[in-house]
């Protein structure tokens, strides 16, 4: 019983490595499409009538939003990415509502900051309940209601001790009066939440009507620890939406070369005869 036991552990132990050894081969492949297709994406978006984003902020916030589609986690009806950079001043227009489908830039707006996080610029967030700060990460937008900021729109946190706790701490999409031209003159900044991404009143209607119901939101900041234990950034990705951009562009997958082992047969010293033989998986 014994021998059996030793020998079960060590089938698993061999059967184990060989599944993380198949899974290191994919990544290669794999990972060199996903990173072009996200290029080609980014490139076929017209910002030419609003500040541009960032690749490396849309890169981000894409590969997010493929891993919440692949998870089942987003509506497909409503294609629609919203980013808020918040490595940018808030004097900026940091939030863009993009639809995929069409490759627009729908809204590219101010966007408010946690009064916890900063004045000016955001540079510290949090998940806690009272902090006042904004929480980083991906969001699912949920359902609207009517609250004493009029219209807004609840969000759903996806990543755990980041943001997951949003939804009870009423961390929403909402218009704020403070969201304007004329407080950044008076103020040098933009006004702040408790934590909500707030936006202009003029635009917070449209804005939560677009993006309502299932869509993607990214707020990011360049937090090495975030970005490196976030499973929307990291996960692989598992399909593509082939819709998206023009399939030619992608480079064709390539065929695994074949394993196998060459056998030379020597006569006096010299290489009479040099044979391939097939190595089976």
């Amino acid at each position: 019983m014994k021998k059996v036991i030793v020998c079960l552990c060590a089938y698993l132990i061999v059967a184990s490595y060989k599944v993380s050894s198949a899974d290191e081969g994919l990544p290669v492949i794999n990972e060199a499409r996903v990173e072009n297709y996200i290029s080609q994406v980014y490139k076929q978006i017209d910002f030419s009538k609003v500040s541009p984003l960032s690749y490396e902020v849309f890169e981000k916030a894409y590969r997010g939003y493929l891993t919440l589609r692949n998870s089942g986690k987003l509506n497909t009806e409503n294609d629609v990415l919203t980013v808020c950079d918040l490595s940018l001043p808030s004097t900026e227009n940091r939030m863009w509502v993009i639809d995929l489908s069409k490759k627009t830039v729908i809204f590219n707006t101010y966007v408010a900051h946690g009064e916890g996080s900063g004045d000016e610029i955001a540079t510290s967030f949090s998940n806690s309940t009272n902090s006042h700060k904004t929480s980083l990460g991906f969001y699912v937008t949920g359902d609207i209601y009517e609250g004493e900021h009029g219209t807004s729109l609840r969000l759903n946190g996806m990543d755990y001790g980041y943001n997951d706790a949003a939804f009870d701490r009423g961390v929403v999409v909402h218009g704020a009066k403070y969201v304007c031209d004329q407080y950044i003159a008076k103020k040098q900044r933009l006004g702040r939440s408790w934590g909500c991404p707030a936006v202009p009143p003029a635009l917070s209607l449209p804005i939560v009507n677009t993006i309502k119901y299932g869509t993607c939101l990214f707020i990011y900041y360049p937090d090495t620890k975030y970005l490196n234990s976030t499973c929307w950034l990291n996960k692989k990705i598992t399909a593509l939406p082939q819709n998206d951009v023009l399939v030619a562009t992608l480079p064709a997958q390539e065929a695994p070369k074949p394993r196998v082992r060459v056998i030379e047969y020597v006569h006096n010293g010299v290489v009479d005869s040099v044979k391939n033989v097939s190595l089976t998986q």
